[in-house]
């Protein structure tokens, strides 16, 4: 199968070939796929994207123009792509439903661990030769209570770090998994007032969008610390920005960024004018971001090759199955009091 694969970093490449094994001819090129670099698909019958490309309707329609037939995404979630254009130009889709739940959990306990113990601001003291302890106590979080929004592989993963470090962990999730082990099951508005370390793992839909806002950030504990390392869009900033400013969001961790699309993923120190609203953010001490890299480890990045070459082979086999043929998604909708989502 002839396919491109868009916005390529250096450091998967090794990975893409080790999976492929020359089986596909497949052109890598770091561009993102947009309006002007969709024309590179052309005598393709596959592209392979992530996630901060362009992959919506008119995008969709100049690739569907030019010949291609399949879009595999090398994301577990597919909310960047418009799947119903895709549907309407007879365009399969495939993503990685799941690459090492433990490589995003880790980071997202990592970010909390640096956030509380202030290791930012000491390594920052000490690389200037300040070894004074000041302003830098932190918590046990043994004894603490977590609460994981979204009990998937990723939340489960979680849940079994806070829990072996003595953490007290309740979760929420629309569909709750059976047999969930270290979580007691509470509903949205208790996991809010009772967390003290809140961890989101959702996907993005209509529903999920801005879940995280003024109204429910009233509702958390004064102090809370809230890690997201799912999608930027999950939280209005501006609202979390407020209630950093006010004190009653302790901690702030982000691996994602609502207005992330553009930005992340590429060097921007020369930029002129710089995102407000992050800059806004990076100037608070107890707010960490790092630039959507949850998911890279070595692990994380073979498997995510090993999967986006293993869909390609199903499609040349003339074969859709498991989740190299991904139809439209309908999710329920959520009452406005418990506004979570699906894990």
């Amino acid at each position: 199968m002839k396919a491109v694969a868009y916005s390529i970093k250096p450091f998967e490449k090794e990975y893409l070939a080790k999976a492929n094994r020359k089986k596909h001819d497949i052109t890598l090129i770091s561009n993102p796929l947009g309006p002007e670099t969709a024309i590179y698909a052309q005598g393709k019958d596959a592209v392979v994207v992530f996630t901060n490309d362009d992959v919506s309707a008119p995008v969709i329609e100049q690739l569907a123009a030019l010949g291609i037939k399949f879009i595999v995404t090398r994301s577990a979630r597919t909310d960047h792509i418009d799947e119903e254009a895709a549907a309407a130009f007879g365009i399969k889709i495939a993503n990685v439903p799941s690459y090492s739940p433990q490589a995003v959990a880790e980071h997202a306990v990592g970010m909390a661990f640096a956030l509380n113990r202030q290791m930012m601001k000491a390594d920052q003291h000490s690389h200037e030769f300040d070894f004074r302890n000041d302003d830098l106590v932190g918590f046990n979080f043994s004894g603490k209570t977590v609460g994981v929004i979204g009990l998937g592989q990723t939340g489960q993963a979680v849940a079994a770090i806070y829990h072996g470090m003595g953490c007290r962990v309740i979760g929420y999730d629309l569909a709750m998994p059976r047999n969930l082990r270290y979580i007691r099951q509470v509903s949205f508005e208790q996991l809010l007032q009772n967390a003290d370390i809140i961890s989101l793992h959702i996907p993005l839909t209509s529903d999920t969008r801005h879940f995280i806002n003024s109204q429910t950030l009233k509702i958390m504990k004064p102090g809370v610390m809230l890690i997201n390392t799912s999608r930027g869009l999950l939280i209005d900033t501006a609202s979390v920005l407020d209630a950093l400013e006010n004190n009653t969001l302790g901690y702030l961790g982000l691996d994602v960024y609502e207005f992330e699309k553009g930005l992340f993923f590429e060097d921007h120190q020369h930029d002129t004018v710089k995102d407000p609203l992050l800059v806004k953010l990076m100037s608070h001490p107890n707010v960490l971001i790092t630039p959507h890299q949850a998911y890279l480890t070595r692990e994380a990045l073979q498997e995510i090759a090993d999967q986006t070459i293993w869909n390609l082979d199903l499609w040349q086999a003339g074969k859709c199955v498991d989740n190299a043929c991904v139809g439209i998604k309908k999710f329920k909708s959520i009452p406005q009091t418990e506004k979570t989502a699906h894990s």
